[in-house]
This record gives C-alpha cells, sequence and structure tokens, in this order.
C-alpha cells in the first residue's frame, strides 16, 4: 500500500508539473514573483527588451502574453469621437458614465469604486472575449483642478486634494478589485505632476514650493498609490520647477523609494520627442533616452528604439539600466496573470461563459442612471420652481443646441445608446405636455416658444471637443485637451435672457465640463441645475431631478468665480497667492462645496471621540443630522478644519473629511467621520519630513465650504 500511495504522490506532482508547464523558472507559479522575474529578464535578448519597453511587453519567443493599454476616465474607450481601439476598427459599445468633474460632483466614494468595478470588468470581458484593448487601464486623473481655465478641467475630480485623492483611491480599488494575488485591471494615474495648464504643456514650468509639491500637488498621486494599491502613473509633459517630470528625480527618489511605487512609470504621448524638441533638454536623443531610463521611466508611448540603441552603442545606458526598469512592468503582468495559468485567476473567466455583453445588462444600466443622478449640482431654485409637476403643465419650451445631443468627449468610448436632455424630457412627462423645441433663437423661435409655454427649460454649455479639429476651439470659453479656455462667459448667457424677457418661469440647465461666471443668470433666472457631459443616461437623470423623481443632492468641486479677474495669473502655479477655496479672499459666485436639495437638513450634536489628537492616532467626529423637509434625500456632510494658532502659513480652512448620505424626511441620523492626525501634518522642509504641530484647530461641519453649520475646538499634541 505504501508503494502505491507513493506511485500516487509521484504521478500526481508529474502531472502538476505538467499543468504549469514549467519549462522556465519564470512559468512556475509556486516561485516568488522576483525570482520569476529576473529569470525571464535572463532569457530575453535585448532586442526582446528594448521592444518591452513599448506599452505591450509581450515575449512571443518565450510564450510570454503581454497587455497593453486603454483609456478609461469614465468607462472604458474603445471608439468614440478619438477612435480609441484604433481608426480600422469598428467602435466597441461600453458603459458611458458622466464625465470625471460629474463623477467628482458626487462625492460619493461607494460610488465611485461600483463604476470602476463595472468598468474594470468590461475592460477585462473586451480583452478575454474579443481581443479588444488591454488590461493597463489609463485613469483616474489625479490632476488638481487649481484653475478653471484649464482645458482639461472636465477630467478631473476638482480643486482640493484630499477629496481628489480620497476618489482617486476609490476610483483605483474598483479598476483593480479586492483579490489579494490578482488584478481584474491595473490602474495607471495621469499625469504626475502639477499639469493643469494646456497652452504651452510641452515646454512651460509649473513652479512651486516644496510644501506645496508635498501637501497638495503629490498628494492625491501618493494616496492612490499608499491607499489605492495602484502600481502605475504617467509622467506629465511639463516642467517641475524646472526639470521635465519624464525625468525629474521624483519619479525615483520619492515615488519608488518613499511610496513604494514599483510597477509601471509611462511617458505620455509624444513625450520623448518632446524632451528634445520642446524642453530641449539633452543635445541629442541617446543621451534623453538614457536619462529617461534611467530616472524611472519603462514604458514608452511613442518611438524609442532608436534612442535606446544609440544610447546602448554609445554606453550612455547598459542592459542592466533596462533590466531593473523593466521588472516594474512584469511585476504589473504577473499581477494581471497574464505569466499564469487560468486557474488560480479569478478574472481569467470574466467573458468565456457570458450569454449577454455586459454594457446591455440591466444593472449597467442603472448604475450609469445613479451615477448620473448623483452626479447633478442644484445651484438654485427660488420660489421652489422645482421640482416641477408635470399634472400641472401642459406646454414646455426645451431651448439650447445641448438638449438634443449627449455630447461625448475625447476620452469617451461608444456608449450602446444616448438619452438627451430632450429625449428624457418627453420619456418623462409622455404624450400629456406639448414639447416646443428649438435649439437657438436665430428664427425668434426661442423668444416664440417661451411665450407660449407653461415653463422653460434652456440647456446650454459647452461642446467638449469644440466640434472641432485637434488644439482648436472657436468659441473662447470653450476649451479640451491642447487647448486652454480664454474666458469665463457663457456666450448663450444672451438667450437665456431673452427667453427669461419672454417667460420668468425659465430653468436653466447648465450642461459643461467646467464652471462658468453666469452672474447675470444666478440674480435672475429662478432654477439652475449643473451637470456635465458623456453619460448615456443624461437625459433620465436630468428630467428625474426636474420632476422630483430624484432629490439632486450633488456638490461643486471647484470654486466657480465670479469673473476671470478674480483668479491670479494662469500658469501661477502657487495657489497660497489667493487660488482655489483654501486661499481665495475673493466672494465666489458658488463656493467649493456647494449644492442644494429639494429638503433642508438641521445639523447638531457634534460629539468626538477625544478632545486632543497626538502623532500617529485618529478619533471620530460624530453629528446627528435630521431632514427637516418632507421629501427624503442626501445630505453631504463636510469637514474643514481651520488652523487657529499655527506659527506657518496655513489654509484659510482646509477639507479632511466628509460623506454622503441619505435621510428620509423627518427622519434623524447620526453620522460620523473618522479624522486622522496624519492627514493634519505639514511637510517640514528643514527636517524634511511630515510632522504634526502643537496648535489648537477649529473643526468646522457643514454642507459647503462657506455654509458652516457647527463648529468645536481641539488641540494638537
Amino acid at each position: 500500500m505504501k508503494t502505491v500511495f507513493s506511485y500516487i504522490l509521484i504521478l500526481i506532482a508529474a502531472i502538476k508539473l505538467s499543468a504549469q508547464n514549467t519549462e522556465h523558472s519564470f512559468q512556475n507559479q509556486e516561485l516568488d514573483v522576483e525570482t520569476r522575474i529576473s529569470n525571464l529578464l535572463s532569457l530575453m535578448t535585448i532586442d526582446e527588451k528594448v521592444k518591452a519597453l513599448s506599452t505591450n511587453p509581450e515575449v512571443p519567443r518565450l510564450g510570454v502574453k503581454g497587455t497593453g493599454h486603454v483609456e478609461g476616465l469614465h468607462g472604458l474607450a474603445l471608439g468614440g469621437p478619438a477612435h480609441w481601439g484604433g481608426k480600422n476598427n469598428e467602435p466597441m459599445p461600453t458603459t458611458m458614465f458622466p464625465q470625471a468633474y460629474g463623477l467628482g460632483e458626487t462625492w460619493d466614494t461607494e460610488l465611485l469604486q461600483k463604476v470602476a468595478e463595472v468598468e474594470g470588468y468590461e475592460t477585462r470581458y473586451a480583452f478575454q472575449k474579443y481581443n479588444r484593448g488591454g488590461l493597463v487601464v489609463r485613469a483616474p486623473n489625479a490632476d488638481l483642478a487649481r484653475d478653471p481655465r484649464w482645458g482639461r478641467t472636465e477630467e478631473s475630480y476638482g480643486e482640493d486634494a484630499f477629496l481628489t485623492g480620497s476618489l482617486t483611491v476609490a476610483f483605483i480599488k474598483g479598476l483593480q478589485g479586492n483579490n489579494p494575488n490578482y488584478w481584474q485591471t491595473a490602474s495607471l494615474m495621469k499625469h504626475f505632476l502639477a499639469n493643469s495648464n494646456e497652452n504651452g504643456r510641452t515646454y512651460t514650468n509649473s513652479e512651486f514650493s516644496e510644501r506645496l509639491w508635498r501637501e497638495y500637488y503629490a498628494l492625491p498621486f501618493k494616496m492612490g498609490v499608499t491607499k489605492g494599491g495602484s502600481r502605475a502613473y504617467m509622467a506629465a509633459y511639463n516642467k517641475v520647477n524646472g526639470i521635465p517630470a519624464m525625468v525629474h528625480p521624483m519619479l525615483k527618489d520619492i515615488t519608488q523609494k518613499e511610496w513604494g511605487q514599483n510597477g509601471i512609470i509611462c511617458t505620455d504621448g509624444g513625450a520623448y520627442r518632446l524632451l528634445l524638441s520642446d524642453h530641449k533638454y539633452y543635445a541629442d536623443k541617446y543621451l534623453g533616452a538614457a536619462a529617461t531610463i534611467k530616472a524611472g521611466i519603462n514604458q514608452f508611448l511613442d518611438d524609442h528604439t532608436e534612442g535606446v540603441y544609440g544610447a546602448l552603442s554609445n554606453g550612455y545606458l547598459t542592459e542592466s539600466d533596462i533590466d531593473l526598469k523593466l521588472k516594474g512592468v512584469y511585476r504589473i503582468m504577473i499581477k494581471l496573470g497574464m505569466l499564469d495559468s487560468e486557474e488560480k485567476n479569478p478574472f481569467s473567466q470574466i467573458g468565456k461563459d457570458d450569454s449577454i455583453d455586459p454594457w446591455l445588462t440591466q444593472k449597467h444600466k442603472d448604475l450609469a442612471l445613479l451615477a448620473t443622478q448623483k452626479s447633478i449640482v442644484l445651484l438654485k431654485n427660488d420660489k421652489k420652481l422645482l421640482p416641477l409637476n408635470k399634472e400641472k403643465i401642459k406646454t414646455i419650451a426645451v431651448i439650447g443646441n445641448n438638449a438634443s445631443n449627449v455630447f461625448l468627449d475625447w476620452y469617451s468610448g461608444t456608449p450602446p445608446y444616448t438619452i438627451s436632455a430632450l429625449e428624457g424630457i418627453k420619456n418623462k412627462v409622455g404624450d400629456n405636455v406639448e414639447i416646443l423645441f428649438t435649439p437657438n433663437n436665430t428664427d425668434g423661435k426661442a423668444v416664440e416658444y417661451a411665450k407660449k409655454a407653461d415653463v422653460v427649460i434652456v440647456l446650454v454649455g459647452n461642446h467638449p471637443t469644440c466640434d472641432a479639429g485637434w488644439a482648436k476651439c472657436p468659441k473662447p470659453s470653450n476649451g479640451k485637451e491642447a487647448v486652454d479656455r480664454e474666458s469665463l462667459t457663457l456666450e448663450e448667457e444672451d438667450l437665456i435672457k431673452l427667453v427669461y424677457q419672454a417667460n420668468s418661469k425659465t430653468i436653466v440647465g447648465l450642461i459643461s465640463s467646467f464652471p462658468y461666471a453666469i452672474n447675470w443668470t444666478q440674480e435672475n433666472v429662478p432654477a439652475i441645475v449643473h451637470l456635465t457631459h458623456n453619460s448615456q443616461e443624461l437625459g433620465n437623470a436630468l428630467a428625474d431631478v426636474l420632476f422630483g423623481d430624484y432629490n439632486p443632492a450633488g456638490r461643486l468641486t471647484q470654486t466657480w468665480v465670479k469673473s476671470i479677474t478674480d483668479l491670479p495669473d494662469f500658469l501661477d502655479y502657487d495657489i497660497t497667492k489667493g487660488r482655489t477655496y483654501m486661499y481665495s479672499k475673493k466672494d465666489p459666485l458658488y463656493s467649493f462645496g456647494f449644492g442644494l436639495s429639494y429638503t433642508n437638513f438641521e445639523y447638531s450634536n457634534l460629539k468626538l471621540t477625544k478632545k486632543s489628537i497626538s502623532n500617529n492616532e485618529k478619533i471620530s467626529i460624530s453629528v446627528d443630522i435630521k431632514n427637516t423637509g418632507k421629501i427624503d434625500g442626501d445630505e453631504v456632510i463636510q469637514l474643514y478644519i481651520k488652523h487657529l494658532n499655527s506659527s506657518i502659513q496655513r489654509p484659510i480652512i482646509e477639507l479632511k473629511g466628509f460623506k454622503r448620505v441619505f435621510i428620509e424626511a423627518g427622519k434623524k441620523v447620526n453620522v460620523t467621520i473618522p479624522l486622522n492626525a496624519a492627514d493634519l501634518k505639514y511637510w517640514n522642509t528643514k527636517n524634511q519630513q511630515f510632522e504634526l504641530e502643537k496648535e489648537n484647530i477649529q473643526l468646522q461641519i457643514g454642507s459647503a465650504s462657506n455654509n458652516i453649520k457647527i463648529k468645536k475646538n481641539i488641540k494638537l499634541n
């Protein structure tokens, strides 16, 4: 029996070994990751290594599969205006959510994680079922929208580092999943660092203090690495304090050595070439290639081969330099399961047995609707014009070019369907209400229809691709990638004036990628809502809010200024000179964190688990929130801190916690928000570390940065 048993064990071991096909050590999943990667690199030729510095590190000769990049700021992009996935390929429909700016306005980390989970699932599905796309997702954008003139404001979560970092962490977790060994997809953050101007972005310099580097611009990226688990990011085009970001010592000295980033660091598109042509930083492409790789870059988004071979032949670069960097790439490939058999990877079966494409499922459609509902911000509602009662309305005038279209932005994919604002309103009211629609007033129709209608809904805003070629935006207030905004004035505000003159019951729906200085509209028009472009459910969500089937609770993530003259010089990255809600002393049109509801909330009974915070401690702050109105709704509770006796320069106030909570009409809930000592530290430039200053701070809880409801002082030990 012992002999038979021994034979059985040997047979099992042989079958297991055969199943793993471990001809080489890198194929043996039982070995540690670093041993496997070292073995793989020892077997690769120099040509294979140079090729692997692209965005697909496959090695066909050794049977090593690779995976490339896809865009995914608000849904997997395999189509759309930019023809992601290839101009010669048919667009593949995928679930499209609101722009990242709109997702930020939900102030809902749980929602963003679910959105990213759906996107990650669809990314795996498309890759494994249809061999489309890749598994490294270029998202989220962790850049900070320090100025509303930035053309790519639409890609950001807003101006606040803590909020952006928290939402970044949630999105990363959703994309990557919670399996301890494998990722659903890999999250690659963009664009490191201080990349928030488009005009001249390929050569301009972002200049700011070391404290702002640590406490503001880098914080969302740091949170993405240390709390979210991202191990990939894209270096920015611009210079940071005089050094091009893609060769800056910060890549290695801070993100890798301090934060533990040990995966992919890629260039932006064409950035290697721009290092010479625009930055004029190196004498030739060989020196540039060597410096780029030595700085930490291990994936090029443009042609790098000639430069790398030249660097090798000139002795500027060694094969071991390349080996060291490629280790990070293959760490990501192993986390994605690209070097392993499918048995142990729970994500390997996605798309294998599905009978219906996920973007066609009700689950994904419902999440797109919910995300869009939650993103809508109610900016004004005088005399409770909203919500509308469709039973008391006979005629609605719907006016504006943004009414009949769902505009897609540059990083959008192709949605399976779209519901415009006009369609959503028609669906909501049915055949019992007459809808009069015109896109403009060129023939006097807008005014004519406004006079006939019981209520007017004007849908205005920007076009996210400017409906023009690359780097072109005919309207000064429009912006996008490669084009910053020259104006904050809404050109269509004159249309609003004419319509309002004809009918005072006018509602403005501002569908835009960024803020506008809509001073006249705010002063005169009774109701205003804001939402962003791109969601396939845009029209249904907007109609739900307008007619009271969803109580809006979105909040602004950026200060909306009254005038462009309220802003400092656009290229001045020192935000302490009066930029963002943290340092601006100007009275805003709408403050950071602002947003109204169809109901009212009362704050009371603020309690702390401790009266002081010491180094490395965490306390809990609780407050009672009562819905004092007659409509159920969400409230976004915001925790700010104000430094009372700090010896160093501090923000006026700064966000350090938030929570979006649903509360039934007439009910009271107790809400708890954690406060970590680590989030209260400042960067001591002398000691080169974060430190907790011994001081008194004031905890301020409210519904916006300028609407504080309840306060309490606390001591930092």
